[in-house]
């Protein structure tokens, strides 16, 4: 992104906007301006892995930018804000050399679509994203799919325009029928990234979308602008590429099989189905497995019931594998080396082991997609849960009798 200062800093200069309309609108001109979609390829950043898209506008001699993709790593409590839902963005107006360049720096290409607005709507628009930028109302709470760097931008195009644009995704899209499909075409080479999204996110993201809604990815909004119309006219001159991208630039090389959750989680089934088989075998129980599983499943069940209690993300919630990850997890750990609490870890274990087949039961008809790597851990949750159960309380009461 670009440095905030030094955008803040440009910021500035739209006040000679306002002077220099003002002063043709004396003449009772129009102003000669011309404003562009552009949209940019994904990039290797976590959050650049749609793309971008933003505005240009050019009435010489001037040369902007506008970006509604702007947000500051620096900003009190960025992280905790973000997770609970409250991601503020800024729309920011700043030279377009400088905007280019950070794309040129990355190797990222940068398409132009040059719209084809009337003198008035041109005028319309720009008065718009005049007003848009003043400080007061620039910043803006974003939404990864439904109010974003994309559908900012086309929202206020059709709002300067009076009318909604007939978009149609491409038939390269078809499969692309929900939210999450679209994150999986373009996070592809970022699995664990992936594995985060389908963790956190629940069935909110999973219902047919619309080629409208498709649009919050910039790379599909660009490709249905192609042959987009309103008020029986196209909506875009032509389609340009102004910025090549470069062989470094894009998403990194994809992850390694043996690298990818997937792979991860039927390492860690095979390693806790040889633990349950031992310990079958010599009758007592491998403790430290356990606390080391339902640690790490127990600490994701804590983050998962803060997304879905305390988020205001509204795809959080509901997300069904809290049935699987939650803060009960950390019983376990806390309590398997204690013996008078064995009661309460076999307990948890009824609990856990009923829990686990509710969810395989009605998975199919929660409406959420899950991830490959979710059968494994949860087989690796049922394996040392029933092998638990069985030697405290099959095993040992045979012994004692």
């Amino acid at each position: 992104m670009v440095n905030l200062r030094l955008i803040l800093l440009f910021f500035a200069i739209l006040p000679y906007m306002t002077q220099s309309l003002r002063a043709q609108e004396t003449a009772d001109t129009i102003p000669p301006v011309e404003i562009s979609l552009v949209t940019c390829s994904p990039g290797s950043e976590i959050y650049e892995l749609c793309g971008h898209t933003a505005l240009r506008i050019k009435q010489p001699p001037m040369d902007i930018a506008v970006n509604y993709g702007t947000f500051d790593f620096n900003a009190p409590n960025f992280v905790y804000r973000f997770v609970k839902g409250e991601t503020d963005y800024m729309v920011t107006a700043y030279p377009f050399r400088y905007f280019i360049e950070e794309y040129r720096r990355s190797g990222r290409s940068i398409t132009e679509q040059p719209l084809n607005l009337t003198p008035e709507e041109a005028y319309t628009l720009l008065a718009m994203l005049q007003e848009n930028t003043l400080p007061e109302n620039r910043t803006y709470r974003y939404n990864y799919v439904k109010d974003n760097c994309s559908t900012r931008p086309l929202a206020i195009i059709e709002k300067a325009i009076g009318d909604t644009i007939t978009l149609m995704a491409p038939d390269k899209y078809g499969s692309l029928t929900s939210f999450r499909d679209i994150m999986r075409h373009y996070h592809a080479n970022y699995p664990w990234y992936q594995f985060g999204i389908d963790l956190a996110l629940g069935s909110g993201i999973d219902y047919p979308v619309s080629d409208r809604e498709k649009a919050f990815a910039p790379l599909i909004l660009k490709d249905m602008l192609d042959n987009a119309t309103v008020k029986g006219k196209r909506v875009i001159k032509d389609s340009e590429v102004i910025l090549p991208a470069t062989e470094t630039g894009g998403p990194l090389p994809a992850t390694p099989w043996y690298l990818t959750p997937s792979a991860i989680g039927w390492l860690i089934f095979a390693a806790t189905a040889a633990v349950a088989v031992r310990d079958c075998r010599r009758r007592k129980v491998t403790r430290w497995a356990d606390a080391v599983l339902f640690a790490i499943y127990g600490l994701c069940g804590v983050v998962l019931t803060f997304l879905v209690f305390v988020s205001v993300h509204e795809a959080t919630s509901p997300n069904w594998l809290l049935l699987w990850l939650n803060p009960l997890c950390l019983i376990v750990p806390a309590f398997i080396y204690i013996k008078k609490c064995g009661g309460l870890v076999k307990l948890y274990g009824f609990i856990n082991f009923a829990s686990l087949i509710l969810l395989i039961v009605m998975w199919g008809w929660s409406g959420q997609s899950g991830n490959p790597a979710f059968i494994p851990l949860i087989a690796a949750d049922i394996i040392l849960t029933v092998r638990y159960l069985y030697i405290t309380l099959c095993v040992e009461k045979t012994i004692s009798a």
